[in-house]
Parts: C-alpha cells; sequence; structure tokens
C-alpha cells in the first residue's frame, strides 16, 4: 500500500486551495469577490427596480451611478427599439474591474420598475419624473455601507447627462456630494432644437440624392416647424407629420419631449461646481452627439476640470461603428477602445 499525504502535506493542498478561492492582490489583500444584487428603491411613489454591483464585505470606496439614454432604455441599455444593447451593463462591469461600486437600474417605462402609479397616464411621464428617479438613485447608492461619499460619480448616456447634470447642481437637503460626472455622448442642446438639425440635414440629403425635390423637401421641414411651434406654445401637436417624424413627436409623448425640450443643458453645465472632473464624450460618427454640435456645451463647461474627448468612427451606444446605424446597435461588441482608454485616466481623477 502507498504511503498517506503527510500532515504538512495536508497543510500545504489546503492552503493553496483557500488562495484559490478567495485570491490575493498583489500586497496581499484578500479580493472580495464583485456580486450583483438586485435593489429597490422608492421614487415619490414610484418603486424602481435595479442593479446594485459591489463587493460584499469591502472598505468604504468609489461607487458610480449609471443612467441610461432616453425613453424606454432599461438598466443594461437595452430598449425596445434597438433591442439587447447591453452597453450600460458592460460599462459597469468595467467600472467594478477598477475597483468602482455601480447601481444601474431601469427607468420609470422600463423593466421591472414598469409605469407604477403612472399606469393609466403614461403620457404624464415627463423629464421630471426621469429626474426623481435619479436623485432617489443616487440618495440609495449614498447610503450604502461600501460607498465613500466623497468619491460619487455619475455616468449617463445621452439624454440621461441632463439628469447627471441635474444631480450635481442639486443643493436640496441631503442631496449627495457628486464628486466627478462622464457626460457620454451628451445631449448638447434643446431636445427640439437638435432634432430640428437633424431633419433639416436629412431633407437637405434627400434633395442633393434625387430622393426629393426642393418643394417636397420645403413642405416636410414646414409641417416640422408648425409642429414644435405648436408643441412649444401650446403643448400639443398634429395627430400626424410627415416621414415617420410621429414617431418622435406625437400627442402620447409631447408632455415628456417638451419638458425634455424647456432644459437648456448649457445652462445646466454653467451651474457644475467649478474643478468638478468632468470628462465629455463626442463622436464623428454619431448624428445624436457630433462633435462639431457640442462645442457650445464642451465651452459652458470650461470652468470645470473638462477633459473632452472626440471620438472616431464610435457610435451613439458607445462601440466602433463609423455607420451609427441602429440596426447594429444590438449586435455583441465591446466598448469602444478609444472609450476604455479616456476612462483609464478619468477614473483615476
Amino acid at each position: 500500500m502507498r504511503a498517506g499525504p503527510t500532515p504538512l502535506r495536508c497543510l500545504a493542498a489546503l492552503t493553496l486551495a483557500l488562495l484559490l478561492v478567495v485570491g490575493c492582490s498583489s500586497n496581499g489583500a484578500t479580493q472580495h469577490a464583485w456580486v450583483e444584487d438586485e435593489v429597490t428603491f422608492d421614487a415619490d411613489g414610484l418603486t424602481v427596480h435595479g442593479t446594485y454591483r459591489h463587493q460584499h464585505g469591502s472598505p468604504q470606496g468609489p461607487a458610480a451611478l449609471l443612467i441610461s439614454e432616453s425613453g424606454r432604455t432599461d438598466r443594461n441599455g437595452d430598449n425596445n427599439v434597438a433591442g439587447p444593447i447591453g452597453n450600460m451593463r458592460q460599462l459597469a462591469e468595467y467600472l467594478s474591474d477598477h475597483g468602482i461600486a455601480t447601481l444601474r437600474y431601469d427607468k420609470v417605462g422600463t423593466g421591472r420598475t414598469g409605469l407604477g402609479p403612472y399606469v393609466g397616464r403614461p403620457a404624464d411621464v415627463g423629464s421630471a419624473v426621469y429626474t426623481t428617479g435619479a436623485k432617489a438613485a443616487v440618495r440609495f447608492l449614498a447610503d450604502q455601507s461600501g460607498t465613500d461619499k466623497n468619491r460619487i460619480s455619475v455616468y449617463a448616456l445621452g439624454e440621461g447627462t441632463i439628469h447627471a447634470m441635474a444631480l450635481a447642481d442639486d443643493t436640496s437637503a441631503g442631496a449627495p456630494k457628486i464628486h466627478s460626472l462622464g457626460l457620454l455622448q451628451p445631449l448638447a442642446g434643446r431636445y427640439l432644437d437638435l432634432i430640428t438639425n437633424r431633419v433639416n440635414a436629412d431633407v437637405a440629403a434627400a434633395v442633393k440624392s434625387g430622393q426629393k425635390n426642393q418643394q417636397q423637401a420645403d413642405q416636410v421641414i414646414a409641417e416640422w416647424n408648425a409642429a414644435v411651434a405648436e408643441a412649444r406654445t401650446k403643448g400639443t401637436v398634429p395627430a400626424k407629420l410627415p416621414e415617420g417624424l410621429s414617431a418622435i413627436l406625437n400627442p402620447g409623448n409631447v408632455k415628456a419631449v417638451v419638458e425634455a425640450d424647456a432644459i437648456d443643458p448649457l445652462e445646466l453645465a454653467a451651474r457644475l461646481p467649478a474643478g468638478m472632473p468632468v470628462l465629455m464624450t463626442c463622436s464623428d460618427s454619431d448624428a445624436q452627439a457630433n462633435c462639431a454640435d457640442a462645442k457650445p456645451l464642451s465651452a459652458a463647461l470650461g470652468h470645470t476640470a473638462l477633459t473632452l474627448v472626440e471620438l472616431k468612427g464610435v457610435n451613439h451606444v458607445l462601440r466602433d461603428d463609423p455607420t451609427d446605424n441602429v440596426g447594429n446597435y444590438a449586435k455583441p461588441a465591446p466598448l469602444s477602445p478609444q472609450l476604455t482608454a479616456a476612462l483609464d485616466q478619468f477614473v483615476t481623477k
């Protein structure tokens, strides 16, 4: 018979097994596993569902709130138009790789949150409801035992950046102090002004390609401009607009659109604390956040510690795709290396 293992061999094997389970950092400190807890919190009567990604039992450290794009976009960046995009989940995973806990959440009308008290009146969901949800979310994050209240950041995409800046400017009682902001492909002007610029550009391109004559183009622009004026002055809109524009502005969403349009991102930017670390990205391939259009916003952020990153060939959902085709948004792909390279530097500030 073969002799059994000696006690020393048993001890060595046990020690090795424990090291494989818990892991060690380069300085010998125990590495706590990252977990994703399903959480809920209240936002003025709406029960909001989210994912708190953190390390159980770890000491206090930096934490970030993630705010998704506009409309029915959930905690992971998925929406009912483009499909399962997953870019906000990827951002949470990136940040945890850099020691930052995150909270991402299903906004009103999305995911497990749903419409809640607005189920019978979805038209009442406007920008103020989204901002209320964001304020409740950052307070929940600040209250977690693992959150260093002096190292809370907010990362937001597209229209979500409006709510991110509102948090950084929040001086109400008990509002957490925001240390830094990540404004990713932000809304750089009033909502309806940006859409109008896009309509004008699309119609001009259609004329140039021969798809429309000038009379047809003028008619589309006139009807759109009239709808914008009606929305801003009366809060109503025609039931049908040309060129599929009713998908953007219609009687069902006019309240939300008008509320969003009333917010000027340049004014929000001007009110941010001087010296606040701010990362702002734009892209030459993003029709919603083109770098040329973003110049006034970057100028309004001049009093902050601004890092402006002009991405090349990156689409609106932060992936390498110079076409910025919505049909490609849900195709599996990593976050653009251009973005992560910028984040590598920014997260240390």
